[in-house]
């Protein structure tokens, strides 16, 4: 009779700083695993109340990420899935807020038999339970847990402290403390310093862990006599300390740990014996296309969070994986939909190869967003409309085109006459913001012949979504007299789901509701922004050849 062998468990924490990237190096150690022939699965536990970051500012927290089950998750899910190439879900993000809604969820439901709730046991049994629920479905050899925020926090307190009760439960050998530090270069002095390190690592002990591994962030390489030193003083062996050198792309990291031997010191520690090497050459192709592309195209982000690049961090990384299947490097300008009005912006997006309207919620820069649509759709410039995007492509051409006047959405205009984009009908009665949009993968049937068709090459697909407002059907016989193509529908709501223009009217010219670029990884890129960049090429070229004619 065959026994299941007992999944393992590694946790990444942080200290000194934030923002070390914890979460592409515990990206990086899952596809070395991966790529050793392991089952490897990631979970972001973050400390802050809120109960997912989807009512969150993109500007205080960046992206919100949503996975194929609804679930509105930490951005950092997006690399997890990017390098795995493996769909997550719910239980791969979680928050303190989701853990004490559950506690005291159970606590109305009388279920803790009149027991005083506190945090030790409760909450920390909470926290152990989301952390070993991927382990007991046992599709996964290991679970790498990254816990937000650094040792210390007020706020993480109780994550450490039931990460510290998992590893004498679970046992030595199935579990492993990685901690990410910062080794300082200080100019002045013309040297690294260890002491923030060794201070971290001591704040993580007086939690009761002993870090097993050291990841040490650095902008220098870390020399062997220093790393001796940070063994010496953190109580780790010296080939436990792995230096994490500043990097010229995330997609470099797994490379980079695989030489400091990373995976290797985790498989020993962790009391797995594998000798398979790692089997990267598909990553490094993928590196290979990126870093040596034939040409180069520019395209315009219109976005109303465009200081805070990680807002649009998921349609960044998709430009990454797209340029590298065309062999083609994709430079982004990020363009403030508000600037639109100003003269020199209007001819800077003129100049582009093509121009992606981005996501985004609320009334502001959304005329200069509809603006930027009218630019690229009577200029013939390669477009892309993604979710508002995607509305305000509907907007522009209701206007400009099909002559419906006052075409709005009441979003943008409540009390507009004829609102091509509006609210559906179960979506009016709610009031609560977190958690009631239209979210997760829903299926979308593609017109034959379409462009959309063409890009698929498929005729059912499914995609994310994140949105509150949709296409108004009221309008759909009015806009399609016109001759705005609604070429992929939604086949339980009937709700339009892709719009775009005929080739003989221009050369490509798309709009979607759903959010493509969550699904985009390495090794799968999104098919939309692959066609969408060898059309920008195609244009670009195209326009190099009537200078040169000109000339």
């Amino acid at each position: 009779m065959s026994t299941v062998k007992p999944t393992k468990y590694i946790f990444v924490t942080g200290g000194v700083a934030s923002s070390l990237g914890k979460g592409i190096v515990a990206s990086s150690l899952a596809k070395l695993l991966q790529a050793r022939g392991l089952s490897v699965t990631i979970q972001k536990i973050d400390p802050y109340i809120n109960v997912d970051p989807g009512t969150l500012n993109p500007y205080e927290h960046g992206e919100c990420y949503v996975t194929d089950d609804g679930a509105e998750t930490d951005l950092d899910l997006g690399h997890y899935e990017r390098f795995l190439n493996v769909p997550t879900s719910q239980d791969n993000n979680v928050t303190t807020g989701r853990i004490y809604y559950n506690v005291i969820m159970a606590e109305r439901e009388g279920k803790y038999l009149g027991k005083t709730v506190q945090v030790v046991p409760h909450i920390t049994d909470e926290i152990k339970r989301c952390i070993t629920a991927l382990g007991t479905t046992g599709n996964f050899d290991i679970v790498i847990t990254e816990i937000g925020g650094c040792v210390g926090d007020i706020e993480s307190l109780p994550i450490i402290e039931a990460a510290r009760q998992l590893k004498y439960e679970l046992g030595e050998n199935n579990t492993l403390f990685i901690h990410l530090t910062l080794v300082p270069y200080l100019s002045s002095a013309g040297e690294l310093k260890t002491k923030p390190t060794q201070h971290s690592v001591r704040t993580l002990s007086e939690s009761g862990i002993q870090a097993d591994i050291l990841v040490c962030r650095t902008e220098h390489p870390i020399p062997q006599d220093m790393r001796r030193k940070i063994a010496l003083f953190c109580n780790v062996q010296p080939n436990d300390v792995i230096e994490s050198i500043d990097a010229e792309t995330i997609y470099d990291v797994p490379l980079l740990m695989k030489k400091e031997k990373l995976d290797q010191r985790a498989l020993y520690k962790l009391n797995l014996y594998n000798d398979q090497e790692p089997d990267l050459d598909s990553w490094k192709d993928f590196l290979g296309k990126y870093k040596n592309p034939t040409d180069q195209i520019t395209v315009g982000l219109v976005g109303k969070y465009v200081e805070l690049k990680d807002a649009y961090k998921s349609i960044a990384e998709a430009f990454i994986h797209a340029g590298a299947e065309n062999e083609c490097r994709v430079k982004v300008e990020w363009i403030s939909s508000e600037t639109l009005e100003q003269e020199e912006v209007i001819e800077q997006l003129l100049s582009l190869d093509g121009i992606l309207v981005a996501p985004g919620f609320g009334e502001r820069g959304l005329e200069g967003k509809i603006r930027a649509v009218q630019l690229a759709r009577e200029n013939k410039i390669p477009f892309f409309g993604i979710c508002l995007g995607m509305q305000m492509a509907v907007i522009e051409y209701a206007r400009n085109v099909a002559g419906i006047a006052g075409a709005s959405s009441s979003e943008l205009e409540p009390s507009t006459p004829n609102p091509v984009i509006d609210l559906m009908q179960e979506q009016k009665a709610i009031k609560a913001k977190g958690g009631t949009m239209r979210l997760g993968a829903w299926p979308c049937d593609l017109q034959k012949d379409s462009l959309a068709h063409q890009i698929y090459g498929k005729k059912k697909i499914s995609e994310r979504h994140r949105h509150r407002y949709e296409f108004n059907n009221a309008y759909l016989k009015q806009l399609n007299s016109a001759g705005l193509v609604t070429s992929g529908i939604n086949p339980e709501s009937k709700l339009v789901e892709i719009i775009e223009l005929k080739p003989e009217v221009h050369p490509f010219f798309i709009g979607v509701q759903f959010h493509p670029e969550y699904k985009s990884t390495v090794l799968s890129p999104a098919p939309l922004f692959v066609h969408f960049v060898k059309a920008a090429l195609t244009y670009s070229l195209a326009k190099r050849e009537s200078v040169t004619v000109g000339v």
